[in-house]
């Protein structure tokens, strides 16, 4: 039995090992052969570790883009979606929860059939709204789209749910309108769930490449992603310099899901969504 059991373990470690070197290896491909001349970058048999390391690749990949500029659009962007999420997330989440209209139930089970609907299907209507409204390469194309999300409504409503009723009667006998109770009561004890629809929200906002694509089409409105593509035709088949722009714009968001991802998870185990 006790044998069984150390096979057992060591088949656990040895496939958690192996999905660990298959994730990772792409991640420490991409830093190596950013520091590889453009000669051993494509060299046969390629080389794990580079011969010579060539920091400089990461100063010339700086220079031929304005990945400065890039990195302050994603920036801003990053931080408007942020803020202009959260907050739709908690008046939504605050109405479905705790405000009684009619057909409540119904609509919110309609917000959430909508997660069905794959995003790329709405990509052409909402292309010919920013269109229409002539916010083409402009930073509210680039949040007002993507402000509402079903599933942070989702999970921040099944908080507030949990928090209970006597509580809310409470503050309105103290006098509390609902404004109040919200912002004052409800919020603070979500602070858990906030901040893990705070990194989630940062991280899809970082890393999104179509929708940035398809309405920025000037150099300065840009952001890291799709600066990226644009890049490509400019370094050609340099590829140490195409890696090297490829690590400055993923380091950042691996460094903060390093140290945040207890809070990702801590505050969707909180929120009631699993899995």
């Amino acid at each position: 039995m006790e044998k069984k059991m150390n096979i057992k373990v060591a088949l656990k470690y040895f496939l958690l090992t192996l999905f660990a070197i298959v994730t990772l290896f792409p991640f420490y491909w991409m830093m190596a052969s950013s520091l590889k001349t453009a000669f051993e970058v494509i060299q046969t048999p390629p080389t794990l570790v580079p011969n010579e390391f060539m920091w400089e690749n990461y100063g010339i990949a700086l220079t031929m883009a304005p990945f400065a500029r890039y990195f302050i659009n994603t920036v801003i962007v990053t931080v408007l979606s942020i803020v202009s999420s959260v907050i739709v997330a908690i008046l939504a989440a605050f109405a479905f929860s705790h405000l009684e209209f009619k057909g409540r139930d119904f609509i919110f089970s309609l917000f959430l059939a909508s997660m069905m609907i794959p995003g790329e299907v709405l990509i052409i209507t909402n292309f010919k709204t920013i269109s229409a409204l002539r916010w083409m390469d402009t930073y509210q194309a680039l949040v007002v789209p993507y402000m509402a999300n079903v599933l942070y409504i989702y999970m921040l409503r099944e908080f507030f749910l949990k928090i209970p009723k006597q509580l809310y009667f409470a503050a309105k006998v103290d006098g509390a309108n609902d404004w109040k109770f919200l912002w004052k009561i409800m919020v603070p004890m979500a602070k858990g769930s906030i901040i893990t629809i705070c990194i989630l929200v940062g991280i899809n906002s970082w890393n999104s490449f179509l929708w940035p694509l398809l309405v920025t089409n000037k150099e300065e409105m840009r952001l890291l992603s799709n600066g990226l593509t644009a890049f490509q035709s400019d370094a050609g088949n340099r590829y140490e310099l195409l890696m090297a722009a490829s690590t400055i714009i993923t380091i950042p968001v691996m460094v903060a899901y390093i140290f945040l991802h207890k809070k990702i998870m801590n505050g969707i185990t909180v929120g009631g969504v699993k899995g």
